[in-house]
């Protein structure tokens, strides 16, 4: 804060005014007189000072008047009021109490006396610019930090795949919805051989920028040569439970309580053979052509928990015209405001009564069911959805 504090007088009175000015000078301050309302107003609309000293009854502009303009003014710190009476005035007391008058003044009060409140208004004055520094600091870190946020979920919207597109004769659609501007959430669709194609999801503990920087970190590792090397055996069969291992130890090995949980598949395009790894990760929904739903998976372990946890592939095979809906868990624990959870059965039901819909909408009926069910409330997790369809040959 500049020094020495500016006070604007705003006093008609040529010798009262004169008078407050010479004693406000003596005491180190910078006195900016007005002889009314309007100019006092102009004077603090001009300056930085933080204390007006106003009279209450002056011409065209009064002290309540100019109390309500300042107050109503876009000054951008706040200006400490003191008025002048010059007597008993109850009713123009309240009134400009309720104007926002902060203190008074007796015209003719003992100079010790007038002294004394300025040093108090000087200090309030003070520590009210101080807050106001302080908060724009805030803000300015605060701005700085949501720019960066918005361009680190740039960046991670980015490894995200393709919403509609069409791999090795499978379908693919996805909605994510972070629940901050940033997200915990990872999915990737990959293309490792030419009828081999690579798959998983990945929701890391936590959420904010702790969690989308693990996040976009496993979204970097996990590329399609990656996958290639760490998902198969020596013998070229499709292994995913050991690209999770690989993972687990290269997480649990950090010295933190960071982990993650994972579904990890490898589909035969040709055959609709598929290998999988569930590592903690929801079990998806696999829709069969009739409309049968169920659960795929066990659950699993997380990664990043224990160092040499072994996980175990599962296998099953997705065949033509099929759908599988990959959530995270923010899809089964959405709540109702009365805290009732959406659950497997609900979504389950829900994807396969929708199964035979172009698999570019069934993520988005899904997301739309969830903010249904969450009345206009805004999930409190992060939202992946993939679905995958394999198309019919025939």
């Amino acid at each position: 804060m500049i020094d020495p504090l500016d006070i604007v007088i705003a006093e008609d009175d040529f010798i009262q005014r004169s008078y407050l000015t010479q004693v406000l000078k003596h005491l180190g301050y910078n006195v900016l007189p007005a002889e009314d309302g309007k100019g006092a107003l102009d004077l603090l609309k001009s300056s930085k000072a933080q204390i007006l000293i106003t009279d209450l009854q002056m011409p065209e502009m009064n002290g309540i008047e100019l109390t309500r303009a300042v107050r109503e003014a876009e000054l951008g710190h706040y200006v400490h009021i003191i008025m002048l009476t010059g007597g008993s005035h109850k009713k123009a007391s309240e009134d400009a109490l309720e104007a926002g008058v902060d203190d008074f003044m007796t015209k003719g009060d003992d100079p010790t006396r007038l002294k004394a409140r300025i040093r108090v208004a000087s200090r309030l004055a003070r520590h009210a610019w101080d807050q106001a520094e302080q908060h724009r600091i805030l803000k300015e870190a605060n701005d700085r930090i949501q720019k960066d946020m918005k361009a680190a979920a740039d960046a991670q919207r980015q490894l995200l795949p393709d919403i509609r597109r069409s791999m090795q004769g499978i379908s693919i659609a996805s909605v994510f919805e972070p629940s901050a501007v940033v997200s915990g959430d990872m999915f990737g669709c990959l293309s490792l051989t030419e009828n081999k194609l690579g798959v998983y999801a990945v929701d890391v503990s936590g959420h904010g920028i702790h969690a989308s920087l693990l996040s976009v970190a496993i979204g970097h590792l996990i590329t399609p040569e990656f996958f290639t090397n760490t998902a198969f055996d020596a013998s070229g069969a499709p292994d995913p439970a050991a690209l999770v291992a690989n993972l687990n130890t290269r997480f649990s090995a950090a010295d933190n309580d960071d982990y993650f949980t994972m579904f990890c598949a490898v589909i035969d395009t040709d055959t609709g053979h598929m290998e999988y790894c569930q590592a903690g990760y929801p079990s998806p929904t696999y829709v069969a052509s009739d409309g049968t739903a169920r659960l795929v998976g066990e659950g699993g372990f997380p990664v990043g928990m224990f160092d040499h946890f072994t996980y175990d592939n599962d296998a099953m095979t997705f065949d033509e015209g099929d759908v599988l809906v990959l959530c995270s868990d923010a899809a089964t624990e959405a709540e109702t405001p009365q805290g009732e959870p959406f659950g497997k059965d609900r979504l389950n039901a829900l994807v396969g009564e929708n199964h035979l819909t172009d698999i570019c909408k069934i993520p988005e009926i899904i997301a739309e069911q969830l903010h249904t069910w969450r009345e206009g409330h805004a999930l409190e997790d992060d939202l992946t959805v993939l679905a995958l369809r394999r198309k019919q040959t025939q």
